[in-house]
């Protein structure tokens, strides 16, 4: 029930996520909030326990109006709790300006990333062919998704494979895949596995042909090529 209040949180601060994003962390995970006096949702954290003994932290926002009051980091130390409760390992992804407040709190560094745009221009598809995918590639994406990521994430992947306007397409071997979901605010391309990144490049530009409006994608930074064919690609 707290779903559309959520989700005028998220949409004030910008944020891509869709309300089946945050049914997701609610049905599966744990998310943390709090209410104004008026009975606002003004602040939350959410907590999604993943396999492997990891957990992902997400979704921590707090109503411009209530900031600096300490709301964020209450609700980041419940998630941590409720992860920590369960033998779980917290993770999250953290902005430059957010990433001195984690490393306080004791996290360290795993990955850096960026995140990319395009205003979605018409884009032309790979000379190669990509096999189309769906919930019955369920176990071959779970498998390369847990080869690469080291974490189990095959609730997650199914929600992506099953909601209305997902596309994804898979490589004859299985190994290689990219999902392309429905945003508020863009189409946002990932997960996205590939053996190197002449295959990444491949399944990128698939997803970038067949989405006509923007799109976002986080690439980590250690992916130069694929940095510069994304920049050369507008």
């Amino acid at each position: 029930d707290d779903v559309v209040d959520a989700l005028a949180l998220s949409d004030a601060a910008g944020w891509n996520q869709t309300a089946e994003d945050w049914a997701l962390f609610i049905g599966q995970g744990c998310v943390h909030g709090r209410r104004s006096p008026r009975g606002e949702l003004v602040a939350t954290g959410a907590a999604l326990p993943y396999g492997e003994g990891q957990g992902w932290i997400s979704m921590v926002l707090v109503a411009t109006a209530f900031r600096h009051r300490g709301l964020a980091s209450e609700l980041l130390d419940d998630s941590v709790a409720w992860l920590r409760e369960r033998g779980l390992t917290p993770v999250l992804d953290a902005t430059p300006a957010g990433a001195p407040v984690y490393q306080r709190l004791g996290f360290v560094s795993g990955m850096a990333f960026e995140r990319w745009e395009h205003a979605g221009a018409a884009f032309a598809a790979p000379v190669a062919t990509l096999r189309r995918a769906g919930v019955q590639d369920l176990p071959a994406i779970t498998a390369a998704d847990e080869g690469a990521s080291r974490v189990g994430r095959r609730s997650l992947l199914q929600s992506f494979l099953q909601r209305p306007g997902t596309q994804a397409w898979i490589t004859d071997d299985g190994r290689g895949f990219v999902i392309a979901r429905a945003g508020r605010r863009a189409t946002q391309i990932g997960p996205l596995v590939a053996a190197d990144e002449g295959l990444a490049w491949q399944l990128l530009q698939q997803a970038l042909a067949a989405v006509p409006g923007p799109v976002f994608l986080d690439l980590p930074k250690r992916w130069s090529q694929l940095a510069a064919a994304l920049h050369a690609a507008g």
